[in-house]
């Protein structure tokens, strides 16, 4: 019985290797191992990589102690899905959860989410594909070419630029497109700690996980969008962690179903703000 709840469940998806955090390749690995070994190990999801570092991650895989479960950055857009599908195919040290995929700047952004899928489609078995739309220009229509494609979203919620950071308003209707068309999403980026901040360091806006959990739960209620933005901008913990307790086992699972996991290149900061609030026990 796992002692992780369900609305954290294999939640953090283990990016270790990304900035800001930027661990040398065998930390990574070494550390993650660490995390899927300990107590709270069913609130970490896959290890993530580019397909550019797959065949060295599976090499210090099979030094350290066996397969590795991974997501896949594609770094060359739809070409690059079907070589690092087919590596994991044929690899003994890898299994491939998902591949992640972001659409290149192009003025017709549906036409490349179709080229996407049509990869995803020639490759894919039981590996999910989610394909970062980016919210700029004609996204819904791209949103629109996924969704009829069955694979779900991707929301890059910050980075080390304050413009790869959106507003609440564009998280909020980010979530009300993705679920008006039942499409599964996760997000990346700058979304390790559980409540909206202003970082100390670099006075960049950070989203809160636990906001993002949370108006996806409102938005599946039938909140409005300005509801929903009203939700993503609360920075009182508390008032956040109460919501979060009040949810019931079914809702906490619906609500995964939709907002499926985020990368982070920290596992213990998401952690230790869940433990903080009350959400988590002590380990």
């Amino acid at each position: 019985m796992s002692t992780i709840p369900a609305l954290f469940r294999h939640l953090v998806d283990d990016a270790a290797m990304f900035p800001p955090g930027e661990l040398p390749l065998a930390a990574a690995v070494a550390a993650h191992r660490e995390h899927r070994q300990a107590e709270y190990a069913d609130l970490v999801g896959p290890f993530v990589c580019t397909d550019e570092d797959l065949m060295k991650v599976a090499a210090e895989a099979r030094a350290s102690g066996g397969p590795l479960e991974v997501s896949v950055v594609i770094t060359g857009g739809a070409g690059g899905i079907e070589p690092a599908v087919r590596y994991g195919d044929r690899s003994a040290d890898l299994v491939v959860k998902a591949i992640e995929v972001r659409l290149r700047a192009e003025d017709d952004l549906s036409r490349n989410a179709l080229r996407v899928v049509r990869a995803c489609d020639d490759c894919l078995d039981e590996e999910n594909a989610f394909v970062e739309i980016g919210l700029d220009g004609a996204w819904e229509r791209a949103l629109d070419v996924v969704a009829d494609a069955g694979y779900a979203a991707k929301l890059r919620t910050g980075g080390l630029d304050p413009s790869l950071f959106p507003t609440a308003e564009q998280v909020a209707a980010f979530i009300t497109a993705c679920l008006d068309r039942e499409v599964a999403f996760k997000c990346t980026a700058g979304l390790h700690n559980a409540v909206r901040h202003t970082a100390a360091d670099t006075g960049f806006e950070h989203h809160g996980f636990l906001n993002v959990l949370l108006a996806t739960r409102a938005s599946l209620d039938g909140s409005s969008q300005d509801e929903l933005a009203a939700l993503l901008e609360t920075r009182d913990g508390g008032t956040l962690a109460a919501k979060a307790l009040e949810l019931s086992e079914e809702q906490a699972v619906s609500t995964r179903r939709w907002f499926t996991s985020f990368g982070s290149c920290s596992i213990d900061e998401p952690r230790h703000d869940l433990t903080a609030l009350g959400l988590l026990e002590a380990k």
